[in-house]
């Protein structure tokens, strides 16, 4: 007898050895889902996929690969598709940001952050949406961030990039529905993860206007989202409203204050309040 684990798909989770991608994780874990778990750090993988199997008695299939690199994503499809798992929910989470002046930042590494938060977001959906297709069931949830909705002086490419996954999704969330395959882009505001700390982003003012999110929080509202099939989904008011705002205003005031919330913070002093 075929068990209900074995026809209902997997859960594909790119970025997926921290933060937001990790909380995701155990979302899902948590609902009985098995995982496959991708990012570049193996050990990272290996314990929370220690973590899920003990807690949730779930199955994890760890797939340590860096999907900034071209091909990637063919590669991860391939290889799934060997083993005959069927991927009925794919989780974007993987990327990166950089901070400062667009002609200092190095550009290979902004290449990279293009390759990954853009061009393998994309084919994975290119790869996965088919099957999920044809068997009329499935769920996509792209991770952008409220970084998508207005210019941003001093991290220009990390926002267009986000812009990009929000428009992105929002059109493939009309084409794939009837087809039976749910699609939404979750954009969180400021967060607290490894990738704010690797991007330098607490020490902007956008971090200490208010306390961020926690990432349990934001891959909780992802995961309403997805259950709700919301296109497009901001968690947190503050975030809401912000984003709401920039609509609201010429795009090039909409890039004179987003550079302001972008620049760095005097750091505080043990006097400062907060």
């Amino acid at each position: 007898m075929t068990s209900e684990r074995d026809v209902r798909g997997w859960v594909l989770i790119t970025g997926a050895s921290s933060g937001i991608g990790a909380d995701l994780a155990r979302v899902f874990a948590a609902e009985g889902r098995d995982l496959v778990l991708v990012a570049r750090t193996r050990p990272a993988l290996d314990a929370l996929s220690d973590e899920l199997v003990a807690r949730d008695g779930v199955r994890v299939r760890v797939v340590p690969a860096d999907l900034s690199a071209p091909g990637a994503a063919a590669r991860l499809h391939a290889a799934l598709d060997a083993e005959g798992i069927f991927v009925e929910t794919l989780v974007n989470d993987a990327g990166f940001g950089m901070h400062g002046p667009f002609v200092s930042l190095d550009p290979e590494r902004q290449s990279s952050m293009m390759q990954l938060n853009v061009v393998a977001l994309t084919e994975l959906c290119r790869l996965f949406a088919p099957e999920m297709g044809r068997r009329a069931r499935g769920e996509i949830l792209n991770v952008a961030s409220t970084a998508a909705f207005q210019p941003g002086p001093l991290m220009a490419v990390y926002c267009a990039t986000k812009a990009y996954v929000v428009s992105f999704s929002a059109a493939l969330a009309d084409e794939l529905r009837p087809a039976g395959v749910a699609v939404s882009c979750l954009c969180p505001g400021p967060t607290a993860t490894g990738f704010a700390d690797a991007a330098g982003l607490p020490a902007l003012k956008l971090f200490r206007a208010s306390p961020p999110m926690l990432s349990i929080d934001v891959a909780a509202a992802g995961r309403a989202a997805l259950r709700r099939r919301t296109a497009v989904a901001i968690p947190g008011l503050r975030n809401r409203l912000l984003a709401g705002s920039m609509r609201l205003v010429p795009i090039a005031t909409a890039a004179g204050l987003a550079r302001r919330f972008l620049e760095t913070a005097p750091p505080k002093t043990a006097a400062s309040p907060g």
